[in-house]
């Protein structure tokens, strides 16, 4: 009887997946085909059900489109305020995450899954803000259309033209804990867009021109069932898997074909592939590799390898499963996969051998149950399998002779042990021979010795002795037995020591992916990744091997310091351009190109090829054996998928950098276009006023709009070298010209050239009387004192003080300054050093670019610079500057001699 019981392992990983999941909060994602199938009225209310339930509901972002009975279905429940972000000038209203983490309720809603958040917010996307109040433990409810999935953005593209910059990844599909598919047909989803229930009537119009074609929304229609039918399937899987059930749910079709050695493997992969395209149904092609596989002829072998990458072409899961009773694994893992029928080979051997040895197919039909089995027969013309029924010599005559001196060693034994022990002793050491000959030799041998065995038995010690004639008709059955039990030891050693070699070619493919998956992920750039690649497999398969990547005009291009490894000539770049562009293996040993002197492999990714491997084998044969070709094309899959890897990190960083740089430019241009703005309208409505009433004006008057004028012109000036400041820092282009000075000096000069901003707040200054002198540039940490002093002046109140002392410590100054301002907020201890940040509305205006001046400033120096709350109330600034080399030796001054009038 088969064995059901669940495998322990997976038990417990489903465990831990269930408490997982337990300690997230629920997503149920409303699926729809496109805008207006009435998700968001679905979801709205489902919301209100969950309400009545008495479930704590909140609204975290709903977007109505002025849709009536979509705002009607509002009311009665907590909306979540918006958060509003400036940007290019543009308030933009955004979903509040941190109110949302703060509210924490039991249910949110949230429209719009593939939603672009504002520059400046945590989370790039919304499906990203989804996933952190998922983790906050807050169950989720949201709306997606099918053309957001990531996978379905090219098909989207090629069906309507247009492409969706907005998508999802698949993963937040298939993590939901449930779907609901939103469904409308298509003329009445027209229909609603007619009356202007979806759209304004003039963008209602041209919708209908473009999106909205009937024939998009049917393929769009399709593609959303077919996506909610798969969940539903994996759903039922999981449940499968979960209680157990062993028998096939044909809900679905599902196709597997049987892969065999026969010449008509290539007829079989067709004929599933044309039933599967007939039922829609997904199709897999199954090879069991038993413990002889690796004693088949190489064109036998190739013959399967070649089946299979025809079923991967033709759009198949292959599957490549270990074991000895063929039936019983096809069987097996078709009920693992909810098969619901199997296509098998005919038999083409003679019926005796199928009673003796026994049949797969008919063990198929007999133990299939509830799964369908379809045998086909092959194709006119294919003849039977090569070599069919005639006996190959797999081990050399040395083995053989080495299997009839070990008879002749245990003979020797035997005879030694005659006088002493029975008949059956005598046997036993026949039969360890036969067990060592089987272990060494292999099957011819062994089966050499056991005949061997018997007749030496039969010669020494079976009375008439040294004569072939038996006295005693019961010793006949005695030789048979004594064969019988040989052969079955012999046969069940050599498979044994088959399944032990299988086992260790196993081991070695899995070890060697192993180590290069290993240091592959130690890297990022891809000319790491290329090198790391080809150094694995020039140590496996002894060639020479290169990576060619795709220039921007699909021109494929080695990879430095691979033209040195590699021999490319014009030729060479002809048949690996040609792999590239047809997707296909291209070189020695296929049938394009053969005469090359390389084997060209395309590096297929999940979005397409990037890139083709190219293998120059020192022993052509060698690496064309289906074992290692089978292993090549294993490493040319992985590499291809890290080097896709590599390029979409680069992507990501590069459009990362491109989104920072446009925030920062934004930033920029809306914090100097205002501060700008402001001295310069008022310096123009002081001189405007000045040129226009230049008599009229009393002095007083006049001398106050000459002094904003003044005053405006400086902060323009301070404003403007700030900008050029941040930018020589940045650039490197500051050099230091360090002396010793007295740092109360750098500070008094600093305190007199802002002493007519200081008025209203009285200064205090503490500094040691034998405070050491410090090396540094004076003009730069003087503007370091001057950009924290109009900082302090910014965010404090009048006449309120401002603190600044300095002490000594065995290796640097240490200088603070301290307000009794507002403080810090927190966590922005750190951020209020970074460009364009400012913590708050400030009483003056200003870039955010101060204190980034001088953190810049004091890490040219050395030193540190850090911000934190003051006891009290306010904010204390504090930097260091290191004491370096020894302190420099002042002479005091002498009196001049005096002469006596």
């Amino acid at each position: 009887m088969e064995d059901q019981r669940p495998d322990p392992d997976a038990l417990l990983r489903r465990v831990k997946e269930e408490e997982s999941r337990q300690a997230r909060g629920k997503l149920k994602i409303f699926f729809g085909a496109t805008a207006g199938v009435g998700k968001t009225y679905a979801m709205l209310e489902a919301a209100h059900e969950q309400q009545a339930d008495g479930v704590d509901v909140v609204v975290g972002w709903v977007e109505t489109h002025g849709r009536a009975e979509t705002e009607a279905l509002l009311q009665g429940l907590e909306i979540l305020p918006a958060r509003t972000v400036d940007y290019r000038g543009t308030t933009l209203r955004e979903f509040d995450l941190d109110a949302a983490l703060a509210r924490r309720p039991h249910l949110i809603l949230m429209d719009e899954l593939a939603h672009t958040n504002a520059p400046g917010l945590r989370h790039a996307k919304r499906w990203q803000d989804v996933q952190e109040l998922l983790g906050a433990g807050i169950n989720v409810y949201t709306t997606i259309n099918v053309q957001h999935l990531e996978s379905l953005n090219d098909v989207v593209a090629q069906i309507t033209g247009i492409v969706m910059r907005e998508t999802v990844p698949d993963s937040v599909l298939e993590q939901a804990d449930d779907v609901e598919l939103v469904d409308l047909p298509p003329d009445d989803l027209l229909q609603r867009l007619k009356d202007g229930k979806i759209y304004l009537p003039e963008q209602a119009k041209q919708a209908i021109q473009n999106f909205f074609r009937k024939g998009n929304l049917i393929a769009l229609r399709e593609m959303a069932l077919r996506r909610t039918a798969d969940r539903v399937d994996e759903q039922m899987q999981v449940y499968r898997r979960d209680h157990a059930v062993a028998r096939t749910w044909p809900a679905a079709e599902c196709i597997m074909v049987c892969v065999n050695l026969k010449p008509r493997g290539a007829r079989l992969v067709r004929a599933a592939r044309r039933m599967a395209a007939g039922l829609h149904a997904k199709w897999i092609a199954v090879y069991v590799q038993t413990s002889r596989h690796l004693r088949l002829p190489e064109a036998e072998r190739e013959r399967v390898s070649q089946t299979l990458r025809l079923a991967e072409q033709l759009g198949a899961e292959t599957v490549t499963l270990s074991g000895d009773n063929v039936s019983q694994e096809l069987l097996n893992y078709a009920r693992v996969r909810n098969v619901t029928k199997i296509i098998a080979g005919k038999p083409l051997r003679a019926r005796w051998k199928e009673w003796v040895f026994g049949s797969v197919v008919a063990d198929l039909v007999r133990n299939s149950g509830e799964i369908d089995i379809y045998v086909i027969t092959g194709e006119a013309g294919e003849g039977r399998p090569l070599a069919s029924g005639v006996l190959r010599r797999t081990s050399t005559w040395w083995a053989y002779g080495q299997g009839a001196l070990t008879v002749a060693g245990c003979s020797l034994v035997a005879w030694l042990m005659f006088p002493f022990f029975g008949a059956a002793n005598l046997i036993m050491v026949y039969l360890l021979g036969v067990t060592v000959v089987a272990t060494r030799y292999g099957r011819g041998p062994s089966v050499v010795a056991s005949v061997l065995s018997v007749a030496a038995f039969d010669f020494f010690f079976i009375p008439p002795y040294f004569s072939f004639a038996v006295s005693d008709v019961q010793y006949l059955l005695t030789f048979a037995v004594m064969l019988l039990v040989a052969l079955v030891i012999s046969g069940l050693t050599v498979r044994i020591r088959q399944q032990a070699e299988a086992a260790r070619q196993r081991e070695r493919r899995a070890s060697v992916l192993y180590a290069m998956s290993r240091d592959l992920a130690t890297h990022r750039l891809l000319a790491n990744l290329t090198r790391e690649a080809t150094r694995h497999l020039r140590d496996v398969f002894e060639s020479q091997v290169a990576v060619l990547l795709p220039d921007p005009g699909g021109r494929l291009i080695l990879q430095p310091g691979e033209q040195v490894s590699f021999t490319f000539d014009h030729r060479d770049q002809g048949v690996a351009q040609w792999a590239f562009d047809h997707n296909q293996m291209a070189g020695l040993g296929t049938e394009t190109l053969p005469g090359a002197g390389a084997l060209y492999l395309p590096l297929v990714g999940l979005q397409g090829p990037v890139g083709v491997l190219a293998v120059r084998p020192a022993q052509p044969q060698r690496l064309l054996a289906p074992e290692q070709m089978h292993l090549l094309e294993t490493f040319a899959n992985q590499i291809a998928l890290v080097i896709e890897r590599a390029r979409l990190a680069e992507e990501a960083q590069r459009a990362q950098v491109q989104a920072e740089t446009e925030r920062m430019r934004n930033a920029l241009l809306s914090a100097v276009s205002h501060d700008l703005r402001t001295p310069l309208t008022a310096i123009t409505g002081a001189a405007s006023s000045l040129l226009d009433h230049p008599d009229a004006l009393p002095p007083a008057s006049r001398q106050e709009l000459l002094q904003a004028i003044y005053e405006e012109a400086n902060r323009l000036d301070r404003l403007v070298k700030n900008l050029l400041d941040i930018t020589r820092l940045e650039a490197g282009a500051v050099h230091l010209h360090k002396e010793w000075h007295p740092l109360d000096e750098v500070v008094g000069a600093a305190l007199t050239r802002v002493e007519g901003r200081l008025r209203g707040h009285p200064v205090r200054t503490q500094f040691p009387p034998h405070l050491p002198m410090v090396p540094l540039d004076g003009v730069l940490i003087q503007q370091v004192v001057i950009n924290l002093l109009e900082n302090a002046l910014k965010y404090t109140p009048p006449d309120t003080p401002i603190d600044l002392s300095a002490s000594a410590t065995a290796d640097a100054i240490v200088f603070e300054i301290a307000d009794r301002g507002p403080g810090l907020p927190p966590g922005d201890e750190q951020r209020i050093f970074d460009k364009f940040y400012r913590a708050g509305p400030a009483r003056e205006g200003g870039v955010g670019l101060g204190l980034t001046i001088c953190r810049g400033i004091v890490e040219a120096h050395g030193g540190r610079i850090w911000a934190e709350d003051r006891p009290g109330g306010g904010a204390v600034f504090r930097f260091t500057l290191p004491l370096e080399g020894s302190q420099p030796s002042i002479e005091p001054e002498q009196a001049e001699p005096q002469t006596a009038v």
